[in-house]
């Protein structure tokens, strides 16, 4: 089994992009981002492309910085210990769909605007929720030198302001990528979804009679690595996510009083607290073990992945219910910060895939049965 490999510049770039998020992202403005008309706090985001967390993963032949997914890992698992919610990990998934399935040109093309700013985000989902990535509905038509489009996709993250739309469509038999930009979409192409993690934007993509150049659709779509990326962005955010509650929990236990105790001495409320501590440290080796995989291009990395997805959406969700109910009747309304948790825990678990999904596809690779 690899070691972990965690340098001291990857130290320092979490270091940064943890102190970055908890002053820009402090509950109060959570919560006003909650109910602000913008999707995106564009200050906030200025200052990242700033401090070169856009380029962390595009090729320096194409302006970036070449740092791995390890780099960006660190990052959104900062975002999701602060509950920042911006398009980081959309913009580095569409970027990983360029440098594995595009052709040079559209790499050319897309690669240095996205590490200068731009926006990018998946429309992979297909309208009945499926997360297996190959049972693709979405279809493209050849006309000439054009594709037309037709089909929805849902659960698209920040289309609003997105620039570029990386969508799956089958196109004549084949799985392929067309790359969208923001001029192609017709009025009314995105509608806003409402979804459990209000932190979030959500919206649902009609791609019926959207015509784009041959040259805006990939060759054979690399799925596989896709999802790769994907599951260790989400893993990085729940074990932020982890840190983020236990934050909530223990500030709770440490000032609730009940019969003229703090409420953390009480073991009932102290074993599952330590739980969820050694389930945020495990979620950190699991991470951090398979983007040391990934980055290697080591063929155990859709294992530990799995893994990692796996034990984090457990996790997570967990951690969350038991924060709501550590707070009692409180934890059950609004103005209670740990439901904020409990929502981006139930958003990430079911992203590409829940616990059981992940379990069903471990069996094959670390056992010798088929499912």
């Amino acid at each position: 089994m690899a070691n972990i490999e965690f340098s001291e510049e990857q130290n320092m770039l979490r270091e940064t992009a943890v102190d970055f998020c908890k002053n820009k992202s402090p509950i109060s403005a959570v919560r006003a981002a909650i109910e602000a008309d913008a999707p995106v706090d564009a200050s906030v985001w200025q200052e990242m492309v700033s401090l070169g967390w856009l380029a962390v993963t595009v090729p320096e032949e194409h302006g970036g910085l070449d740092m791995g997914l390890t780099c960006a890992a660190a990052i959104t698992e900062a975002m999701g210990q602060h509950l920042l919610a911006v398009p980081f990990a959309s913009t580095v998934l569409a970027i990983e769909a360029l440098k594995t399935s595009g052709s040079e040109t559209q790499q050319q093309t897309w690669l240095p605007q996205l590490a200068t700013g731009g926006i990018g985000t998946l429309a992979l989902v297909e309208e009945d929720g499926n997360w297996l990535l190959d049972e693709i509905a979405a279809t493209g038509t050849l006309d000439g030198e054009r594709v037309v489009l037709s089909g929805h996709k849902m659960l698209v993250e920040y289309a609003a302001v997105a620039d570029l739309f990386v969508t799956s469509v089958r196109v004549d038999g084949q799985v392929c990528l067309a790359l969208i930009g923001k001029d192609d979409l017709p009025e009314g192409a995105v509608q806003r979804e409402i979804v459990i993690d209000e932190t979030r934007r959500s919206y649902r993509l009609a791609l019926d009679g959207i015509s784009l150049p041959a040259a805006q659709v990939t060759g054979p779509a690399d799925l596989a690595s896709l999802e790769q990326a994907a599951l260790l962005l989400l893993s990085a955010e729940m074990s932020g996510g982890l840190t983020g509650t236990i934050d909530v929990i223990v500030e709770y236990l440490n000032t609730r009083k009940q019969f003229e105790r703090y409420i953390g001495s009480y073991q009932a409320l102290k074993h599952p607290t330590v739980d969820i501590l050694l389930a945020q440290e495990a979620a950190k080796s699991y991470v951090y073990h398979a983007a040391t995989l990934l980055d290697q291009g080591s063929p155990e990395a859709e294992t530990a992945l799995r893994m990692a997805k796996a034990q984090g959406s457990e996790a997570f969700a967990f951690a969350g219910d038991r924060a709501v109910q550590f707070h009692g009747g409180f934890g059950f309304t609004y103005e209670c910060d740990a439901q904020l948790f409990l929502r981006r825990a139930l958003w990430c678990q079911h992203q590409f895939g829940d616990e059981r999904h992940h379990r069903a596809l471990l069996a094959p690779l670390l056992l010798d049965v088929a499912i």
